[in-house]
């Protein structure tokens, strides 16, 4: 399983969105547009981020740009894990 569809399957589980992650691409967008993605469900997301993918994600890193998008928040993973 690639990174986008490991980072759609948390936010299903994590927002409770019963399977709505099926229909979202790169360019769906998250943040204002999801109306469970809200700040404490941000909180939620970015521990089981953590979790999931084995990554540490400090305060400082985060800004609304990203959770913009699928993409955005794929491609913060992406460069928060290991080479």
């Amino acid at each position: 399983m690639d990174n986008q569809a490991l980072v759609l399957k948390l936010l299903d589980e994590v927002l409770s969105l019963g399977g709505r992650t099926r229909q979202f691409n790169r360019d769906t967008p998250l943040l204002g547009a999801i109306p469970e993605l809200d700040s404490m469900a941000v909180v939620s997301l970015i521990t089981s981020l953590e979790d999931r993918f084995g990554i540490i994600v400090d305060d400082d890193e985060i800004d609304g740009a990203t959770f913009q998008t699928v993409g955005s928040l794929t491609d913060f993973v992406t460069a928060k894990l290991p080479a």
